[in-house]
């Protein structure tokens, strides 16, 4: 009975995930970042929050529009707050993606960096529209090597419209 159950539940997931990384969809979504979970060589205390819209021109590709800023408890260490743009590809349809981005960085009054990151991450299907998307991400500061951070980040998004 178990087996059949699970049988039942795996072919669900399959059907219900294999339409939504269509062409023509919007995606809004929000992550918390670096609650702690991230190093680089300058930072203690952090708490991030990343706002992201994106598109679906064709099946499994979207283009992604990011906007974020990260509060560090350092008194030393300014805020940060950051702009980019960016891309996905859902390598299955079971929710499995790779994404590479690059984000303008504005720490300071004397740091401002332009950064290329890349990220793989999963995005869970709660129903047909809301996933929880976990992802490992790295991005590359050229200008300091202290700043170049590898992390975790939790999100939620929203998968709408589409054909």
């Amino acid at each position: 009975m178990k087996k059949i159950v699970f049988l039942m539940f795996a072919l669900f997931m399959t059907v219900t995930a294999n339409a939504q990384f269509e062409a023509d969809k919007v995606y809004v979504g929000a992550s918390l970042s670096g609650i702690d979970l991230h190093y680089n060589g300058n930072d203690k205390l952090n708490l991030g929050v990343d706002g992201m819209v994106g598109y679906l021109p064709m099946d499994n590709l979207m283009l992604l529009g990011s906007a974020s800023f990260k509060h560090n408890g350092d008194d030393v260490v300014p805020d940060e707050y950051k702009i980019g743009a960016g891309g996905r590809y859902y390598i299955t349809q079971n929710g499995l993606y790779l994404g590479a981005n690059a984000k303008f960085v504005h720490a300071s009054h004397d740091y401002n960096d332009i950064m290329p990151g890349v990220e793989i991450g999963y995005a869970f299907f709660v129903n047909r529209t809301v996933t929880i998307e976990p992802a490992v991400y790295y991005d590359q500061s050229f200008k300091r090597s202290k700043y170049s951070t590898v992390g975790l980040k939790i999100g939620i998004g929203l998968y709408l419209f589409g054909k």
